[in-house]
């Protein structure tokens, strides 16, 4: 009586469903971080259009020697042609700049509502006739006949602004 046993193949129920349960636990921490990640690459648009307007003032600056009034005399398009930027505000507020930029309603996850998310420049003068600017997520400076802004979280935003 000569038995031979045969090596089993393939693998077993409770090895399967533990690669399935760890799967599950990577797709349940990936997804959340990638939706961010889109959101965050979305925040590109309006910051390239506010270093547009930073760019367009601070030659007004270098050349006149004071802020522009407004933002015709910045010479900023208020309504641009983006997928993501409804519109650019400027204020002059107390001889200072303030460019923001306002976000279409859906790019940021939590946003169900009709609110406004902002995130603006603010442009502070130095000795030297140099313009240091600062960037935020902003509720205030959200102009161009918009109401209730709402602060961007500040996760979305870019690195510079948070």
């Amino acid at each position: 009586m000569n038995i031979q046993k045969t090596a089993q193949k393939g693998f077993t129920l409770i090895e399967l469903m533990i690669v399935i349960a760890i799967v599950g636990i990577l797709a349940a921490i990936a997804l959340p971080a990638y939706q961010d990640y889109i959101v965050r690459s979305k925040m590109s648009e309006p910051a390239a259009a506010l270093a547009e307007a930073k760019t367009s003032i601070a030659e007004f600056y270098s050349t006149n020697v004071n802020i522009p009034v407004d933002a015709t005399e910045a010479g900023l398009l208020t309504n641009p042609d983006k997928p993501i930027v409804v519109s650019l505000g400027y204020t002059s507020s107390g001889g200072l700049p303030i460019v923001t930029a306002r976000i279409r309603t859906g790019v940021i996850p939590s946003d169900t509502t009709e609110t406004d998310y902002g995130f603006s420049l603010s442009g502070t003068t130095r000795s030297g006739n140099t313009l240091v600017w600062t960037c935020k997520s902003t509720t205030d400076g959200v102009v161009s006949g918009s109401t209730a802004a709402v602060v961007i979280p500040s996760k979305y935003l870019p690195s510079n602004c948070r």
